[in-house]
């Protein structure tokens, strides 16, 4: 049969495909995908895809729950081991590969080694699928055995876009996302209702700036290895983040939350986690590479810079001065080079905590804050210089839009992904740098359109029910 005739066939059926063994057959005796595939950086040329194997097809719905401890407090009930509790989705040893193919055409997929998975990388592996066509959608079949000579006894569809060449006239769409908490999810069963909202805007990628999930928030707390890896399985094994990833490409940053704890920096630790560990931790579960600062030409009107927030920072607590930074020389090196030799038409930064702002008088943590100021002035300064630059942040609890009095320099926070994390800030506390503040939760989308040469940036914020709540539109001028 043909591979792209296999394909549809299996994606008509369903929109996430498990072909796995009977339930009555041993676990042994079978492999599973319970956490789906993540699909990530969706270069014009190449593209990362995780996948882990599990033990059993879906996450445990009947396990026991996580009790309120403390964080220094043993965080398993009594005979209780992790697989047991709610949410859990065990790993298993087992082999895993890629077949991918540009969709709509009949030629054979490129089809990757089987690679085996282990404990050591929690079961998980990220796949780099290189030489790929520019402005291009792809089929993937991700495919899952017990072992070498047997056949594959799971699989999972999933779709993605390459970014068009730098020349192309093509218009662009993606969402960004901040704050994701587990227990704050709008449906138990299902997760966050922003994911199905998402999806409906068909996005060409999507940013997430970050706080992915909480180490340091309670049932339980990740302060160890095996806790973080729980819960980084137990929030993808929720259905509506699974099928969002294996069909939209997402460019992942890390914030504090997602890396060891709330406001850190390097060489600090979370009981028995490390910051380095933490590094480790999120590389191991997300399809990203070892650049931790990246960007994306989106064809001719877009580029996007993903800024490093977290892995080059000094510590809080130093005084604020010329050395004091949270993004490094290199990396400042970086971003001034590349976003002065641009020439998209729209060149937007989106970085994991504000820029502008403007933030609770209380925080100390990013260049919207007093702690900062020396590298926020610079920054924002240079942003403002070059045309058409905007800043999109997450980290914020509240939606915003705003514009730095000196600077002119504009910037949008997406806000939570549920109302229910929603806060932190009042309707009261608008300034006048404000053009648009809400507290609530939901996303940001932002469209980048052509018509009749002339090209428009288009920025929405949406509800967790998929209710525009605020827009704003820029022209080519």
């Amino acid at each position: 049969m043909v591979w792209g005739v296999r394909h549809f066939l299996i994606a008509v059926c369903s929109l996430v495909v498990l072909v796995s063994t009977p339930a009555a057959q041993s676990p042994q005796k079978a492999v599973h995908m319970a956490n789906g595939i993540k699909i990530g950086e969706a270069h014009h040329d190449s593209a990362r895809l995780w996948v882990r194997l599990t033990r059993h097809a879906e996450a445990n719905t009947t396990g026991a729950p996580f009790a309120n401890q403390k964080a220094k407090e043993e965080q398993l009930p009594a005979g209780r081991q992790l697989d047991d509790m709610l949410g859990s989705v065990p790993g298993t040893t087992g082999d895993v590969r890629v077949q991918y193919h540009v969709h709509g055409t009949r030629t054979e997929p490129d089809v990757t080694e089987w690679l085996r998975v282990s404990a050591a990388t929690d079961f998980a592996h990220t796949f780099t699928l290189q030489g790929l066509q520019a402005g291009a959608t792809y089929d993937v079949l991700v495919e899952g055995r017990v072992a070498k000579g047997r056949d594959a006894c799971c699989s999972i569809t999933g779709q993605f876009r390459t970014a068009p060449k730098a020349s192309a006239s093509a218009s662009a769409s993606f969402c960004v996302i901040t704050g994701q908490d587990y227990h704050r999810r709008d449906n138990k069963k299902l997760g966050h209702l922003i994911y199905r909202q998402m999806l409906k805007l068909a996005p060409d990628f999507m940013a997430h700036t970050g706080d992915t999930l909480y180490y340091d928030k309670a049932k339980p707390f990740a302060s160890t290895v095996a806790l973080a890896r729980f819960k980084w399985n137990r929030f993808y094994g929720l259905q509506l983040p699974r099928e969002f990833h294996r069909q939209v490409a997402t460019w992942f940053i890390k914030d504090d939350h997602d890396t060891l704890k709330d406001d850190c920096w390097p060489g600090q630790h979370y009981g028995d986690l490390t910051f380095a560990r933490g590094l480790e931790i999120y590389r191991e579960q997300l399809p990203v590479g070892d650049m931790p600062y990246r960007r994306v030409r989106w064809g001719k009107h877009l580029e996007v810079w993903f800024l490093e927030g977290r892995e080059f920072r000094s510590s809080n607590r130093d005084p604020d001065g010329p050395d004091k930074t949270i993004l490094g020389k290199t990396q400042m090196k970086w971003l001034k080079s590349t976003l002065a030799a641009s020439d998209a038409t729209f060149r937007i930064v989106v970085s994991a905590t504000p820029i502008v702002g403007p933030d609770r008088k209380s925080k100390r943590d990013n260049h919207s804050n007093q702690n900062f100021q020396h590298e926020g002035k610079q920054l924002r300064a240079f942003l403002a210089s070059q045309q058409r630059t905007f800043v999109i942040c997450g980290d914020r609890h509240w939606q915003y839009a705003s514009k730095d009095p000196t600077t002119g320099l504009r910037e949008w926070c997406c806000g939570p992904t549920s109302d229910k994390h929603a806060g932190g800030f009042r309707p009261s506390d608008r300034t006048d740098m404000h053009s648009y503040l809400k507290i609530c939760g939901g996303f940001l989308h932002v469209l980048v359109q052509e018509n009749e040469g002339k090209a428009k940036l288009v920025l929405r914020h949406y509800d967790p029910r998929g209710a525009i709540t605020h827009e704003d539109v820029l022209g080519d001028q």
